[in-house]
């Protein structure tokens, strides 16, 4: 089963129902480097909280996480 990604508001965190996604608490969330956004990922139907938002495949979020908003391209190895 493949897993899909979401990325969301940091606002939102408080509306994510951990019961449905792979992450366990908002403590392991990856955030961007503003804080701004985060995201979840799952496997299977989409979590009722989720419906109507872009669900990335794991190789399109590899891709957006190396952009500029989500890593710092002046941070060491």
């Amino acid at each position: 089963m493949s897993r899909n990604y979401v990325i969301i508001d940091a606002s939102e965190v408080s509306s994510v129902d951990f019961d449905q996604v792979l992450e366990t608490s908002a403590d392991t969330l990856r955030y961007n480097i503003a804080g701004t956004k985060t995201f979840v990922k799952f496997e299977g139907d989409t979590p009722s909280f989720l419906v109507g938002k872009t669900a990335n495949t794991h190789t399109e979020m590899l891709a957006i996480l190396a952009g500029e908003e989500w890593t710092d391209p002046n941070a060491g190895p």
